[in-house]
Order: structure tokens, then C-alpha cells, then sequence
């Protein structure tokens, strides 16, 4: 079994920046793929960062040149550094990871954390 911890939620004012953290934890695994989504109340959830199959990244439109994905593959983490938020970006942030074991790829999901842009 895999868990993805997140971390690096909270509050901040419009303009200001927030690193989310994201660790896969488990036994026997390695991470095919993590990236991060967002969803808020009555909405689909949204894919905001992820990389490609080249290892290049891919944002969604709305946080282009605001926000990076990072990740450390011996580590199995992925981060997410947030700047220049607005309060469009308020929601919850979700860590997603494909992973592979013996038994095959399985899709996971972070608990979520709550980001809130306000004055």
C-alpha cells in the first residue's frame, strides 16, 4: 500500500507565494508519474502541473508562468511552488501518482490541502 502525504497549505494574500509538498510512502513501489491537481466546490477536478513522458512540464493555462512543478525521483516526492496567487487559485490541492509494483500500475491520491487566497 502507497500513501501521498501533502503538506504546504494555508492561507495567504493575493500576490504572495506557497510551496505544497507531496511524499509517497510505502514499500516495494516506484513512482511512474506525480503531479498535482486542484478542485473546488460543484467543479470537475483539474489537472494543474504534471511532466511529460520527455520529462519536460505542462501546466494548466490558468497558472502558466506562476507556478513550477518539481520533483526528486530518489525521494519520490513532488512539490509545487505557487506564486503571485490570486484568489482563483483557492482550493484544494490534490497530489496524484501512478505507480508501479509487482502486481501492476495503480492510480493514487493524496489526502488534499487546502489553499485559500484572500485579503
Amino acid at each position: 500500500q502507497v500513501q501521498l502525504v501533502e503538506s504546504g497549505g494555508g492561507l495567504v494574500q493575493p500576490g504572495g507565494s506557497l510551496r505544497l509538498s507531496c511524499a509517497a510512502s510505502g514499500s516495494g513501489f516506484s513512482t511512474n508519474s506525480m503531479d498535482w491537481y486542484r478542485q473546488t466546490p460543484g467543479k470537475q477536478r483539474e489537472l494543474v502541473a504534471t511532466f511529460t513522458t520527455g520529462g519536460s512540464t505542462n501546466y494548466a493555462d490558468s497558472v502558466k508562468g506562476r507556478f513550477t512543478i518539481s520533483r526528486d525521483n530518489a525521494k519520490n516526492t513532488v512539490s509545487l511552488q505557487m506564486s503571485s496567487l490570486e484568489p482563483e487559485d483557492t482550493a484544494v490541492y490534490y497530489c496524484h501518482a501512478i505507480v508501479h509494483n509487482r502486481n501492476g500500475d495503480y492510480q493514487y491520491w493524496g489526502q488534499g490541502t487546502q489553499v485559500t487566497v484572500s485579503s
